[in-house]
């Protein structure tokens, strides 16, 4: 009998009952963090759920087509993942895109002008709300099939391995993405060839408008306990403290990093808005006393901002200063995609085969369109 190989799991760490910041400020991961830093993690915060405002608003003044899905709520999963980020470090996400392209850097403009279908969009006005991309930042979208960016995680891992690149890829999916094929598909092949991977799992509750109890099967330790399946590292994690995702995380990148090794990971988040915008029933299959319990008594934002006001990091007037510039960048952003042009017909064939845009080093043969 072969005897399967042995990595140590992560502890399961349950979601408490509310975050304690300034505990959490003192872990190995978080302790030597300089005062800007700390700042600036408040600041990105800020920055992506004035952005998912203003886009809301956007939206419902018929300046948006398409599907909007809101990361309001989430926003620390993806400013504290970015935050432990390296020259070699990729990410990839699913539809809910729009915090992890500003938490790596995209701006504001390129992202609004890209809801907006405008060409001064990161994605030319082609992609629309599912589909953020910034090669240049190591992001990758953006992916509206469900569960479509897994093997697409573990091919950037894999790339990594073959280039012998010390680094990790962050694979992002929602609870509901955990039940489709592919994604089990993308765990073994992790797990078999040890890729550089970290799957996480951002669980905010719902598959659409179903709820976790009634579309999943799991051990009573969580989503994230199915990776024992694979033999691999696991973790569950609070998302309501940047501190305790960054602290989750590292373990995890820090594995990928240096054994080549894959994890999964399970926070545990909440979206105060639909599964989109399109979701009328999103008040209807969760309780109102749900909903404002957690933007009283956990939402991340919130509890940052008394974190840092406790520990006499930022001042009242300063988290307000850094608030209204958050605002009027994203009202800034709107502007700039209703004053940007939209896409020329001729370019409606552009970037969707390489070879198309560059005729002269075509390899293939045949023809891709059907033009006559």
């Amino acid at each position: 009998m072969t005897k399967a190989k042995t990595e140590p799991k992560q502890k399961s760490r349950q979601k408490p009952t509310k975050a304690n910041l300034s505990k959490e400020a003192k872990t190995p991961a978080n302790a030597d963090l300089a005062k800007e830093q700390l700042i600036e993690f408040y600041r990105g915060m800020i920055r992506i759920r004035r952005f998912e405002e203003r886009s809301l608003r956007a939206y419902q003044q018929g300046r948006v087509a398409g599907f909007l899905h809101l990361y309001i709520g989430q926003e620390a999963i993806a400013i504290g993942a970015a935050s432990l980020m390296e020259e070699n470090d990729h990410m990839i996400t699913a539809y809910r895109d729009h915090g992890h392209a500003l938490a790596v850097g995209m701006s504001m403009d390129e992202c609004m002008a890209e809801l907006f279908g405008k060409s001064g969009g990161c994605s030319k006005g082609k992609g629309g709300s599912m589909h953020y991309f910034a090669p240049d930042k190591n992001y990758w979208g953006g992916h509206g099939i469900v569960a479509g960016q897994t093997p697409l995680g573990a091919g950037l891992a894999y790339g990594l391995k073959y280039q012998n690149k010390k680094g990790c890829a962050l694979c992002f999916l929602g609870d509901g993405a955990i039940n489709q094929g592919a994604f089990h598909e993308s765990l073994n092949l992790a797990s078999l060839w040890d890729l550089p991977v970290i799957y996480i799992i951002e669980n905010n509750g719902y598959s659409m408008g179903t709820s976790q109890k009634r579309s999943s099967m799991h051990p009573e330790l969580g989503l994230a306990a199915r990776a024992e399946a694979y033999n691999m590292n696991w973790a569950t994690i609070n998302g309501e403290s940047i501190f305790d995702i960054r602290e989750g995380l590292k373990p995890a990148m820090d594995l990928a990093r240096e054994k080549s090794k894959p994890s999964l990971l399970e926070i545990h988040t909440y979206r105060y808005q639909g599964h989109s915008i399109a979701d009328a029933n999103h008040k209807k299959y969760r309780t109102k006393e749900e909903i404002e319990d957690y933007r009283k008594n956990h939402d991340p934002i919130n509890l940052y901002r008394e974190y840092l006001l406790k520990d006499k990091i930022v001042t009242e007037e300063e988290s307000k200063e850094i608030d209204l510039a958050a605002k009027a960048e994203a009202e800034a952003s709107a502007n700039f995609a209703d004053e940007s042009p939209f896409p020329p017909e001729e370019d409606i064939l552009k970037d969707v085969y390489w070879e198309e845009d560059n005729p002269d080093q075509k390899l293939s043969e045949g023809r891709i369109f059907f033009n006559d």
